[in-house]
């Protein structure tokens, strides 16, 4: 009896420690104030009154609520008071954790709740890592529609240590979710600054100079088949690709939707075999893809994915073919710097022609021929280069702050392993 007594006393000890005190067990509803909140249609709202009026879907990506809201209200009654832990109360957003804790006294809608921890002995940052450590859908009852009552929470068995432990855990967790906010924040301004570049140098109100400083040519007026000769492609479905081995491998339209990058690298990209029982011999020397073509996605069921391309640009000497609803095109007509013509794709000019050649109701498709008659504005192939240059420094930049931000929330996700029970 002596050794499971121990042995229950080291399940109580997290990995990660701040002080030697054990954890201890409590039931949630007698560390915290429970209350929900009211419909809208309870309210006569204000546009300048002293509390927010919040709803489910203004609970942003901070671990605080940042106030967003249009409406305020003098509401005393109803008020949820400042470092609360709030979070829905019903619905899908239960199971997306949409937990927060509100950085002001606020007023709240009535599919969300609020927790009020009694401060003397439960931080209220704690309380926010543990239940998203827990995740709420733990605590909800999912059997039909995810929903949180009073009568899920009250009962909440939970293990906590001491408030000191508490306080020293939450501010070191919240140190590790202030630096994904600053490289989530990073990320979007890069973004945007991409974006808005590329809006500039391809409308040409944005031009590079040669190395004497001089103006390059005027971009000359071409349609798409004036550049690039399409080629076949196969109509292997994921049932007739592996990712263990093969001799050959596809480029499946689904992946130039969800993963591959505009510039394909075949060492940076996860790119699935042709399964053995394939007779390669029923494919054309011509019709492997080569550095610097086009692999265009020719369906989607929305315009945002139609036409969506990639442009291959290093392949190692690797078997690649082009699979599935998608096309090979090829620039052997012009002369196109390898790197340009994957940017030159996801021009605003090019992708709102795109949409407008875009056919069908359910699910969109597009031509060769209507593709081939699409208007293009090429530069000469020194300012293609530079533009490619240029361009491709950014998405570097942005590469490397995603995986920063991958590698960061990685990190705390170890932690909250480590650092609770």
């Amino acid at each position: 009896m002596e050794t499971i007594q121990i042995e229950k006393v080291k399940k109580l000890i997290p990995e990660l420690r701040f002080f030697e005190n054990e954890w201890y067990e409590i039931t949630l509803g007698d560390h915290i104030k429970i209350k929900s909140g009211n419909s809208p249609s309870s309210y006569k709202f204000i546009y300048e009154g002293r509390y927010p009026f919040i709803k489910v879907e203004e609970l942003n990506n901070c671990i605080k609520y940042q106030n967003s809201s249009r409406f305020y209200s003098n509401d005393i009654k109803n008020l949820i008071e400042k470092f609360s832990v709030i979070f829905p109360k019903r619905g899908a957003a239960i199971l997306n954790n949409k937990v927060r804790i509100n950085d002001c006294s606020i007023l709240m809608d009535s599919n969300m709740m609020a927790l009020t921890p009694k401060r003397d002995k439960l931080d209220y940052e704690f309380l926010y890592y543990k239940i998203v450590k827990e995740e709420l859908f733990k605590i909800a009852d999912t059997s039909t529609i995810p929903q949180i009552n009073n009568k899920h929470i009250e009962p909440y068995k939970l293990f906590i240590p001491s408030l000191p432990e508490q306080q020293k855990i939450a501010s070191f967790l919240s140190a590790v979710d202030e630096k994904i906010q600053r490289l989530t924040r990073k990320k979007e301004l890069l973004d945007q600054y991409k974006k808005g570049v590329m809006q500039q140098l391809f409308s040409g109100k944005l031009r590079f100079k040669d190395e004497n400083g001089e103006d390059y040519v005027d971009w000359e007026e071409k349609i798409f088949e004036d550049i690039y000769t399409f080629y076949t492609t196969n109509s292997l479905s994921r049932e007739k690709l592996n990712y263990g081995k093969g001799e050959v491998k596809n480029i499946h339209y689904g992946d130039i939707h969800t993963k591959y990058k505009t510039l394909f690298n075949i060492n940076n990209e996860l790119v699935p075999f042709i399964n053995s029982d394939f007779e390669l011999s029923k494919i054309k020397n011509e019709n492997y893809c080569q550095e610097g073509d086009l692999v265009i996605a020719d369906a989607s069921e929305d315009y945002a994915d139609i036409g969506k391309s990639i442009e291959i640009i290093n392949l190692q000497n690797t078997k690649v073919v082009a699979g599935l609803h998608t096309f090979l095109a090829r620039p052997n007509k012009y002369k196109m710097y390898i790197g340009f013509s994957g940017y030159l794709l996801k021009s605003e000019n090019f992708r709102q022609q795109i949409m407008t050649i875009a056919q069908g109701s359910k699910v969109l498709s597009i031509s060769t021929g209507r593709v081939g008659k699409i208007n293009l504005n090429i530069p000469s192939y020194f300012e293609q280069q530079k533009i490619a240059t240029f361009l491709s420094s950014i998405d570097s930049k942005i590469e490397s702050t995603t995986q920063q931000i991958t590698q960061t929330q990685t990190f705390k996700k170890g932690l909250l392993q480590k650092m609770f029970v």
